[in-house]
């Protein structure tokens, strides 16, 4: 008789673990997760909560969660299956992530260019170049007078640091020996907005992504000198973490959330977002064309 009641006791006590682990899951609604890792460019700019909003819309099973680094960063959670999908814009770093078997596919969907801004005086008249003659320009007369011509880089391994070295390169200057560790180059260590708001602080030129600059210019008195050409040209793109690497990532959610990206709807906030709060659109929607040049 005693070991039939402890039976029974244990029987209702595993019947209401169970119970309570249900209404646990119910009470979140049986959603699930999906972790993306995304460049700090395209949170600062916002684009992200309304692409967010939008798509939870359509499922409200999944919980998006952003995880804003620089691309070399969010690379790196991918790389350790942190995280279920990359947002980034660095191409170079992308194939690399894809060849080495980290994700599955790029799937680009927006746009928009890099900027190199600075303060309006124009101490080291790059007004009316290029990026490479900008970047010469900057090299030359920093060095000649550090204390009134100033860059502040990201430094952190991000897609605007790496294409700040390019460009740097570009010169003919070598960016680990003539750069680097110069009295008039600054490294930030942060994200773009917080990197405009220090280059802003010491009257610096700066490399930013259009969509930030946009952003923040409300705030900063820097402004843009040079804004085009193929050596500014700045591409978004989407890449889930490859599932056969990673057993944990979610894939079904990250597929989701690429064909929303790259859908009519979420093509369409791409392409509007900006307007409304800054006066003009911050990206260019991309999905379905060809990878413009320049």
């Amino acid at each position: 008789m005693e070991r039939n009641t402890k039976i029974a006791l244990l029987a209702v006590i595993v019947i209401a673990i169970i119970a309570v682990a249900g209404l646990a899951f119910s009470g979140l609604g049986g959603k699930q997760t999906l972790k993306i890792a995304t460049t700090t460019s395209l949170e600062d700019t916002g684009l992200l909560t309304v692409l967010e909003a939008a798509f939870e819309k359509q499922n409200p099973n999944i919980d998006v969660q952003f995880i804003a680094a620089g691309t070399g960063q969010a690379l790196e959670y991918g790389k350790k299956g942190d995280v279920d999908l990359v947002m980034v814009h660095s191409k170079t770093q992308e194939q690399k992530f894809i060849n080495e078997s980290y994700g599955t596919q790029r799937y680009v969907f927006a746009y928009n260019y890099f900027y190199i801004v600075g303060p309006a005086s124009d101490p080291a008249q790059i007004n009316g170049t290029n990026a490479t003659e900008a970047f010469t320009q900057i090299n030359t007369t920093g060095s000649a007078n550090p204390d009134q011509v100033k860059f502040v880089s990201r430094g952190d391994n991000s897609g605007t640091h790496n294409r700040e070295i390019q460009i740097w390169n570009k010169t003919g200057a070598d960016y680990n020996t003539t750069i680097q560790g110069q009295k008039w180059y600054i490294e930030s260590g942060k994200g773009m907005g917080d990197t405009l708001n220090l280059a802003n602080e010491k009257s610096a030129y700066t490399l930013s992504d259009s969509g930030t600059y946009l952003a923040y210019k409300g705030n900063i008195t820097l402004v843009p000198f040079v804004t085009q050409g193929k050596d500014l040209l700045n591409i978004y793109s989407l890449i889930p973490v490859n599932p056969e690497k990673f057993s944990n990532v979610n894939n079904n959610a990250s597929m989701k959330w690429v064909d929303f990206v790259l859908s009519t709807e979420g093509q369409t906030i791409v392409g509007e977002y900006g307007k409304e709060k800054y006066g003009q659109q911050l990206f260019i929607p991309l999905a379905g064309q060809a990878e413009p040049t320049k």
